[in-house]
């Protein structure tokens, strides 16, 4: 069944590429934004994340964190980190296990073990606020912006 905004967010306790511990529960009080992308160092992906990284200060001026998922492997997520100078939890999901929690394996890239691009807003009480399922990675960043600007 698809998450639906207002119902509690699929939980989660694990670690980043670089060992930092990352747990929802940790992040009450705050928005949180999590964004699951197909493929760490692909061309769209690394836009859409370095767009996340610039406006890491305005994100932090409304209260809002800022994760990254994909099914890539630690040491993929740890050089994607190097190569685009990410500052912000990356979280290697090889096992799938938070793709298949938040709904986004599926399509032609389920068939190759890929997250869809996706985001889920949290609201500070751990409850979906938004979901996109379309994203375009150049403007992805700012869309959320927008919303959280509106919204909060």
């Amino acid at each position: 069944m698809p998450l639906r905004a207002g119902q509690p967010a699929p939980d989660f306790d694990v670690r980043s590429d670089d060992g930092r511990r990352v747990r929802l529960a940790d992040l009450r009080g705050q928005w949180v934004v999590l964004y699951f992308y197909p493929r760490a160092n692909t061309p769209g992906c690394s836009t859409e994340a370095r767009r996340f990284e610039a406006a890491l200060p305005e994100f932090g001026r409304l209260n809002a964190a800022v994760i990254g998922i994909s099914t890539d492997t630690e040491a993929r997520q740890a050089n994607f980190r190097d190569n685009c100078g990410l500052s912000f939890p990356l979280i290697p999901d090889s096992e799938r296990t938070l793709s298949r929690a938040y709904g986004v394996i599926g399509g032609l890239g389920g068939l190759l073990g890929l997250a869809a691009r996706q985001t889920f807003l949290i609201d500070p009480e751990g409850n979906l606020a938004h979901h996109w399922r379309t994203v375009n990675p150049a403007t992805h960043a700012a869309d959320v912006l927008r919303w959280l600007q509106q919204h909060t």
